[in-house]
Formats: structure tokens, C-alpha cells, sequence
């Protein structure tokens, strides 16, 4: 038996919730994006371990505006189905239109504006039965009550043929959700998240011989890390079953790489627990995507890991390995990470952005472009700060490993007093910090500016005057650079090549969910603004 190796998880960073669809000996997936845009990343991969970036499925306003989303707001869950020559990619606008889908023949794009649909909350999928009939199977209720409801589906015009029928109630856990129906031999096998998205997290398998059952639920979770507290992956759930070229079945999840911290924390933030050496376990990637073989029982369960550690960082799975790696998405990329296959470079010598970027809420592109100076990304600041529940100008990459370094040549002329520009860790408006060149004054001072916020308080870290910089004056501008050693990010700039002043040392996690709220990751990037009217 030959051995397949491949290192968790397959899609690093925030990327949550994924669906996967395989079309011939292709294979795509498609991942939460809460408030950023463009939204919905769509990925491509020949063997299930490597995937490349493609492009998002929102990625025009007209299809859909956040401008109005809170952080963790915004594109939920989706599911990603193919028919007939149509790829379908169901999912939830949280705080705006509901539960729609989109279609396009070419996962790359153009991809149709909204279809709505009539019931259910969050986490709707599809199914194309063999009969013709599709079926939405969706979340309702919340909390405790929450469960899962279906009915068939028009699915030309978004209409329903049927009132919604309740099919499962979970295992008495919170928030039953997620659910994935899938017709698999005679019997139909349906997937449902429960225990929320911490440490409880599981996935439910339930079976029956039609698609409205009654269903029959496994006894123990097919998915779960809940009872293994020192594992490194945690969070384990929300599942998509997938068949390969080769008739073998696996598990595409979300899950959590924990860090936990026994460091002492600086005194100028709020101490989150109540001694410096207590423990603090926190997830600055937010939840990403893992992969781990499916075994089927012998009375015809799938399983992958209920409790049993078999889902590690480094798996060795008795399986052929599969072909060759994917590339990068841009081959003129680097700028991120420890791992040299995430490591990438953007020049912004293109005619268009990386896939990677996004922006919270709105890709504003009157605020951001190519073409203004060749070469560079030319960002035109707003009054609107990364404390705002607004589109502000920032752009930025999803944080995909723990130890990263992140470098930026900066070329500013502020006009007026306090306009500032640099690199930020955004996690949320409660949680993320600034490196930048702030306008001093009326005359032509600048000074490099650190900013943390954390729980929504703004606290200067560090001020300093910008001097004895002359690659500013002749157009070169002056590098920044982010690095994180998994407990801090340490901060600094130079004026000069090489000549590198520290500034601060940053805590990982006050850009945590953990700490400051919501079901996102860290982004990384470039940011602009006036600070104010």
C-alpha cells in the first residue's frame, strides 16, 4: 500500500467553512468571507492537498453591497454544487438579503447576481437527486432549538415547491447547523454541525433511505476533537464529504491550530486573565480548513475522527498519493510566511489585484489603484479609521501561518495635519493594530506612529520623529516591517536600507476572536486615512 503525506491544514489562514465539488479530476472549494469583498474565494486543486486561489464569486457591488455589515456580518457558510454543467454556490447574506445562490459555468467567473430563497437561516446546501428534484437543506431556530429543515426547490427562479419539513434536531447541543445532504448508493447521508464553533464543535451523521427521512442519527459524532484538550487542532467541524478519482472518501473541516501562551502580557493592555503566567489560548489564524480520510464501518457509517487524534498537523495516510502540487496564484507573488509555498511577493506591477487582497465591507476602487504610479499600490485615504463600522481604506491577506514576516516600501506626502498611512493587523474594530507615517503638524514633520486597539480602546504605543530620511524625499519612501514570533508581533521601520529601528512589541492576541470577538482571522496590509472630518 502505497502512502500519501500531506500537512494540515490544506488551506491555511482564515478560510472557514469549506465545501468542495469535484468535477472530473478537478476539484474546487469555496470558503466563508463574513464582511470582506470581494467575497466568496473560490480555490482549485488536482489532489485534494494543494489549492490555488482562483478568484472570489462576489466580486461586484452590484451583486452584493456590505457596506452596512458589522465585523463577522456578512457572507456565511456556503455550499458549492455542480449540475449539468452549472456551477451553484449557495449561502446566507447575515444582516442583509438572506439566503441566496449564484451560478456560473466557470468557477473562475463571471458569476450571476443573487437568486433568493424563500426559508431557513443561515447554512442553506443543495442537493441534485437522481430524479431531477433539488432539494435545499437549511438551519432554523437558534440556540438549543436550532435544527435542520428542507424543501424541494425551483431551481430556475429561486422558488419553492414544497413548505419546509423539519429532518433533524441535533443530539440535544447547541446550534444544529451546516447541513450537507448527500445521496450515496440507496441512502441519503446528511451532515450537521452542532456545539457552536469553540470547543464543543462536532459534526453529526444521519442517515435514511429517502431524502426526507425519518433519519437515522450515529451515535457518536463522525467528527470531534472535543475530548482532547492538548490536541493541536481544536474546533474540529462543519464537514464536507468528497469523493475522489478513486472511489476514496474524505472530510474537508474547519478546525483551530490554538496557541497557547504562558508568557507574561505588557501592563499597557488589560490583562485578560488574572495571573501573567496563567495559560491563554487563542487562534490569531481564526478557522481554517483541514482535510483528514473518511473510513466507512461496517454497518455503513463514514467516520474520520470522533476523539481519536488520527486528524494531526502531519498526516501519513495509507492512500496513492495523488499528482502534482498547484502553483501560486499570481506567479509574480511573494510577501507572506514561514512556509516557502505561502511565502509571496506583490509588486503591483499588474493590471489587476491579487486574488489574496481584500477589504472589509467594500473594494472601494476609487480609493485603490495600479495605474497612478506604476509599480505600486496607490491607496487615496478617507476620514474613516479602522475603528469604524465603515468601509475604511484598508486592504490586506489573510495571516496564514504563526511566524510570519511582512515587509512594505511606504511612499507618503501627507497634505494635511494627522493624515497617516502604513501596514495594519486588522482582526475586527475592537481588535488590531497600526504601523504608520503620520502628518505631525502644520509644518513637515512626520512621525511613525503605533497604534494598538484592543476591546475597542486606542492606546499610541509608540511616537517618533521621522528624520534623517532622504529616500522619502527622492521618491523611494521608507520600509516597514511586521514580525510575529507566534506570542507578539515586533514592529519597526527604516528610514534607511537596512538601518531598522524597533518600535513595539505587539500581544498576538489582541487580534484573537478569543479576546475581541467575532468568527474571523488576522489580515495583514496597507491602510490610509485622514483620522477624521
Amino acid at each position: 500500500m502505497a502512502t500519501l503525506r500531506y500537512t494540515n491544514p490544506v488551506v491555511p489562514g482564515f478560510y472557514p467553512d469549506p465545501s468542495v465539488v469535484r468535477v472530473g479530476e478537478d476539484y474546487y472549494m469555496a470558503t466563508s468571507s463574513f464582511e470582506y469583498m470581494p467575497g466568496l474565494p473560490i480555490f482549485h486543486s488536482r489532489n485534494l492537498t494543494d489549492w490555488r486561489q482562483i478568484g472570489h464569486a462576489l466580486n461586484r457591488r452590484s451583486q452584493m453591497d456590505l457596506s452596512t455589515r458589522k465585523s463577522s456580518e456578512g457572507i456565511y457558510a456556503p455550499t458549492l454544487r455542480y449540475h449539468q454543467g452549472v456551477f451553484y454556490l449557495i449561502t446566507t447574506d447575515v444582516m442583509g438579503i438572506g439566503n441566496f445562490y449564484i451560478t456560473s459555468v466557470n468557477p473562475v467567473g463571471p458569476w450571476s447576481d443573487p437568486i433568493r430563497i424563500p426559508y431557513g437561516n443561515i447554512d442553506p446546501s443543495l442537493l441534485f437527486d437522481d430524479d431531477g428534484k433539488v432539494y435545499v437543506t437549511v438551519q432554523s431556530g437558534a440556540d438549543a432549538e436550532s435544527h435542520i429543515i428542507q424543501y424541494e426547490l425551483d431551481i430556475a427562479t429561486g422558488q419553492a415547491l414544497t413548505e419546509p419539513v423539519a429532518i433533524a434536531h441535533g443530539d440535544g447541543g447547541v446550534w444544529t447547523e451546516g447541513p450537507h445532504l448527500y445521496h450515496i448508493g440507496s441512502r441519503y447521508y446528511l451532515l450537521c454541525a452542532c456545539g457552536g464553533t469553540g470547543r464543543d464543535h462536532r459534526t453529526l451523521v444521519y442517515r435514511a433511505n429517502s431524502p426526507y427521512g425519518p433519519f437515522e442519527r450515529m451515535k457518536e459524532p463522525m467528527l470531534t476533537h472535543n475530548a482532547l484538550p492538548a490536541h493541536p487542532i481544536q474546533n474540529t467541524g462543519h464537514a464536507e464529504l468528497v469523493e475522489d478519482t478513486r472511489g476514496d472518501w474524505w472530510a474537508f473541516f474547519l478546525g483551530v491550530r490554538p496557541v497557547v501562551d504562558v508568557r507574561p502580557v505588557d501592563d499597557r493592555i488589560e490583562v485578560m486573565l488574572q495571573t501573567e503566567t496563567a495559560a491563554q489560548s487563542y487562534s490569531v489564524l481564526g478557522r481554517e480548513t483541514f482535510l483528514a480520510p473518511v473510513r466507512w464501518t461496517t454497518d455503513g457509517w463514514p467516520m474520520a475522527d470522533n476523539n481519536t487524534g488520527m486528524v494531526q498537523l502531519h498526516m501519513s495516510v495509507d492512500r496513492q498519493p495523488f499528482g502534482l502540487a498547484e502553483q501560486a496564484c499570481s506567479p509574480a507573488s511573494t510577501l507572506l510566511a514561514s512556509a516557502k509555498r505561502h511565502s509571496w511577493r506583490d509588486d503591483f506591477d499588474g493590471q489587476r489585484l491579487d486574488c489574496r487582497w481584500a477589504a472589509p465591507r467594500r473594494l472601494c476602487e476609487a480609493c485603490i489603484s495600479l495605474e497612478a504610479r506604476p509599480g505600486w499600490l496607490t491607496l487615496a485615504g478617507n476620514r474613516h479609521t479602522l475603528l469604524d463600522e465603515a468601509p475604511s481604506v484598508f486592504l490586506g491577506t489573510r495571516l496564514r501561518h504563526h511566524q510570519v514576516a511582512v515587509r512594505s516600501r511606504l511612499y507618503f506626502q501627507p497634505q494635511q495635519k494627522d493624515e497617516e498611512a502604513g501596514l495594519a493587523v486588522r482582526l475586527n474594530e475592537r481588535g488590531h493594530f497600526t504601523l504608520g507615517i503620520r502628518r505631525a503638524g502644520e509644518g513637515d514633520l512626520l512621525t511613525v506612529v503605533v497604534s494598538v486597539v484592543d476591546q475597542g480602546k486606542s492606546t499610541e504605543w509608540a511616537s517618533v520623529p521621522l528624520l534623517a530620511a532622504p529616500d522619502i524625499q527622492s521618491g523611494e519612501g521608507v520600509e516597514l516591517r511586521i514580525l510575529s514570533d507566534t506570542y507578539h508581533f515586533a514592529l519597526s521601520y527604516a528610514a534607511r536600507p537596512g538601518n531598522w529601528v524597533s518600535l513595539a512589541r505587539i500581544p498576538a492576541y489582541v487580534v484573537s476572536p478569543e479576546r475581541n470577538g467575532g468568527f474571523t482571522g488576522a489580515l495583514v496590509g496597507m491602510y490610509a486615512t485622514s483620522n477624521g472630518p
